[in-house]
């Protein structure tokens, strides 16, 4: 057999091989997908419910919370989520430029933007581009619960409660399908009934009527119901964001090796009929030399 032929042969053992890993790991990403993609829906309804109650409870009578209270000056902080690993087509790079192409980022000077990024990703591309990080958080692990979400969120909400930060927004992507996610901006803090209904209105779930009037009685009393739901929305909202971002990096792998292995079968198919070629040249080639031999 000529060199050429088994060059072709290697080449088509390695694309095989490489097949082999990139379909395992798409039936990996599908199945956690799968998982997470339900975690996140209930989590964004929780959270969605959460947001309506608050709607219906904070009016103008009613005394402002720290979390609730607009600022005037301070800091912005921006917490940019992304993923750990790559291979995810370009969920990061996605999130990553509507985050610095956006309007707030653009508008905040430079001197009070603060950045958090949330993901290796995230981080790895501030570092590379010199933007400064004062706070990272990596190798989250997926299966994080709402109470190990407190030291992040505490370590966030630190800004907020000393009083230096007068806004912050969430880099993260929106979880639509299996096939479709976009990233967005959104707001963070304070809650306000205009950023609870940026909340509602950025999931396209219209099944809280988030204007509904329903008397309540509270208790233990009224302030202590509110500062108790602000802060679980808060950390659900944490929470929520970190769920969708995970089924969408699952579900951008799944994608992103699914075109890898047919990209593969393509290269395959190539090269195995490359190699028939060559082997029926190199067969042709040995019978002419056969019979102009036997002619001599």
């Amino acid at each position: 057999m000529s060199g050429k032929l088994i060059a072709i042969q290697k080449r088509i053992k390695s694309t095989k091989n490489t097949k082999k890993i990139t379909k395992a790991m798409q039936l990996e990403a599908s199945s956690k997908m799968k998982k997470l993609q339900t975690k996140a829906v209930s989590s964004r309804e929780y959270t969605q419910g959460l947001l309506g109650i608050l709607k219906n409870v904070i009016s103008e009578e009613q005394e402002i919370g720290i979390f609730n209270e607009q600022r005037e000056a301070g800091k912005t902080i921006f917490i940019l989520y992304s993923s750990d690993k790559g291979l995810c087509g370009g969920l990061n790079t996605r999130i990553i430029n509507t985050l610095f192409n956006s309007k707030e980022w653009k508008e905040t000077p430079e001197e009070d933007r603060i950045l958090i990024t949330i993901g290796k990703k995230g981080y790895d591309y501030a570092m590379y581009n010199k933007i400064p990080i004062d706070k990272f958080f990596k190798a989250i692990s997926e299966k994080i619960t709402l109470i190990e979400t407190l030291e992040i969120i505490e370590g966030i909400l630190e800004y907020w409660t000393k009083g230096e930060a007068m806004k912050i927004y969430m880099a993260t992507p929106h979880y639509k399908s299996s096939f479709v996610f976009y990233p967005q901006i959104k707001p963070y803090l304070p809650l306000t009934e205009e950023t609870i209904k940026m909340h509602i209105s950025q999931t396209h779930d219209e099944t809280i009527d988030i204007d509904q009037e329903v008397a309540t009685i509270y208790e233990p009393s009224f302030s202590d119901f509110k500062d108790s739901i602000t802060r679980q929305i808060i950390q659900s909202i944490f929470l929520s964001s970190f769920l969708e971002l995970k089924a969408s990096e699952y579900s951008s792998r799944m994608m992103a090796m699914q075109n890898a292995t047919d990209s593969a079968s393509e290269i395959i198919d190539t090269l195995t009929l490359e190699f028939n070629k060559a082997r029926q040249a190199s067969i042709t080639q040995e019978i002419a030399e056969i019979i102009a031999g036997a002619s001599v």
